[in-house]
């Protein structure tokens, strides 16, 4: 591979580390609400969890949304609302400035969907925010994947998935045009002399009409920090490698194993450099759960006690939603490594490659490899297992670094920071400074200014003054 390789083992620096995050009483961990340590999930309580990991040099919190309840499970979605299955859910957007006024450099991630937010209004949200929090801001960009969202919003079916690509890239045009181009460097003069606040020759309608899209413009707030917010994006499918390769600055990666994740990696490269963006543009990030303790055993004891407040029916219903496939219409004992349908399939060959010989993979035993992390890795163990895990994932599957999940709050991420970050920081492979004051500059670390890097899209339509 490159030059950043010696002996096997991928150059050392600085592995970025986000914490994933819901504003929601269960995550990926549907029942864990229940758990003596879990926190009822106030304003205070995250205001806490953004102190608690910038004191530790996590880069950033990364908080999921969704715009529906998960009711594929059954036909209902009763499942979801007894568990606490990413439901109630609250709007993220609306904390960010309690978080951003207690915290000085750790940033944050905001998920939008394409498919129901309008560009005019959700640029306008993001200037906001990039402007409060002195450009301390990502946008998680979705394409929505729930019918009880389409239904709620007034669709009689979901967008059709490729359809919802092309939708989102002339959307990304759009809001580009508006953050990027509507506004000059210069545009606010606030010069109380002359009474000039903004120079109207300096301020542009951008008079966007697409075939989505019409938009007139200019944006309502001035230029902040990144203009564009730092660009997120976690779709693995054909379409989403390709929207991600065009216009996301960080991809959040699935896969149980880390040559599964790697080929992600290479294909989304590979786009990279034939549409001319350097293939460095994208930085890569597994998700992992750990659950790390002084010892092995005591780590794995604290797993099966966490396994006591799962709730299957709750993980059954958000693996509905995730994969259309409504498990209640499978018997108890069906082997799934024989017969199960694509949705299963693909997780069950992950799997299988880890287990003992021999795994009879039943619905019961599909929901509890789920049923807290969801459909990511997990490291048990001590500091020294867990490391040696995340290294391997880092060499292996050639990620930058990892989106931790959690069982609990703040108690999973305490472990993390009192055992794991220690052995961390002796093997130097943890930040102990963040690089630069914005988002952009923190989790790219290349002394390149907080706004888009050379060859993003974004850089098209600057205002250009003749």
């Amino acid at each position: 591979m490159a030059a950043e390789e010696a002996n096997g083992t991928r150059a050392r620096r600085p592995w970025i580390m986000n914490a994933f995050a819901m504003t929601a009483p269960g995550h990926l961990a549907p029942g864990l609400w229940r758990h003596p340590a879990q926190e009822k999930q106030t304003l205070e309580h995250w205001v806490l969890i953004a102190k608690l990991l910038e004191e530790a040099k996590f880069h950033g919190i990364f908080f999921a949304d969704v715009l529906g309840i998960y009711d594929v499970y059954g036909n209902d979605n009763a499942p979801a609302l007894r568990s606490a299955a990413q439901i109630p859910i609250l709007d993220i957007s609306l904390l960010i400035s309690a978080l951003a006024y207690e915290t000085k450099h750790i940033s944050f991630g905001i998920t939008a969907s394409t498919t129901y937010e309008n560009p005019y209004a959700l640029a306008r949200k993001f200037s906001t925010l990039d402007q409060i929090t002195n450009g301390r801001v990502a946008w998680n960009i979705v394409t929505s994947y729930l019918q009880s969202a389409a239904d709620s919003f007034g669709l009689d079916q979901q967008v059709e998935h490729d359809e919802r690509y092309k939708m989102a890239d002339e959307f990304l045009e759009v809001v580009y045009k508006l953050l990027e181009g509507s506004w000059e460097d210069d545009a606010v003069e606030a010069d109380k002399a002359t009474g000039v606040y903004a120079n109207p020759a300096k301020v542009h309608k951008i008079n966007h009409v697409g075939k989505y899209y019409k938009c007139t413009g200019p944006n309502l707030v001035d230029p902040t920090p990144q203009r564009t917010p730092f660009l997120f994006q976690a779709g693995a499918s054909k379409s989403g490698m390709a929207f991600a390769a065009a216009h996301a600055e960080a991809m959040f990666l699935p896969g149980m194993i880390p040559a599964k994740t790697q080929q992600i990696v290479h294909t989304v490269r590979g786009i990279l450099k034939d549409i001319g963006r350097p293939e460095t543009s994208v930085k890569f990030l597994a998700g992992m759960f750990i659950v790390v303790a002084e010892t092995d055993e005591e780590a794995h004891a604290k797993y099966q006690d966490l396994l006591q407040y799962v709730d299957l029916e709750g993980t059954a219903a958000l693996f509905g939603g995730w994969t259309g496939t409504d498990l209640s219409k499978f018997s108890d004992d069906e082997d799934f490594a024989f017969n199960g349908p694509p949705a299963i399939q693909g997780l069950i060959n992950s799997w299988a490659a880890t287990a003992p010989g021999g795994t009879k993979w039943t619905k019961k035993r599909v929901l509890q490899e789920l049923s807290i992390c969801g459909a990511h890795p997990k490291a048990v163990g001590s500091a020294t297992t867990v490391a040696d895990i995340l290294e391997t994932w880092i060499n292996e599957a050639e990620v930058d670094g990892f989106n931790l999940s959690y069982a609990t709050t703040p108690g999973t991420f305490e472990d993390m920071i009192k055992y794991l970050w220690p052995e961390l920081r002796r093997r130097g492979v943890l930040q102990t400074e963040y690089s630069g004051k914005t988002m952009r500059e923190s989790f790219l670390g290349d002394g390149g200014g907080p706004r888009v890097r050379k060859g993003h899209p974004a850089n098209r339509f600057k205002h250009v003054v003749n």
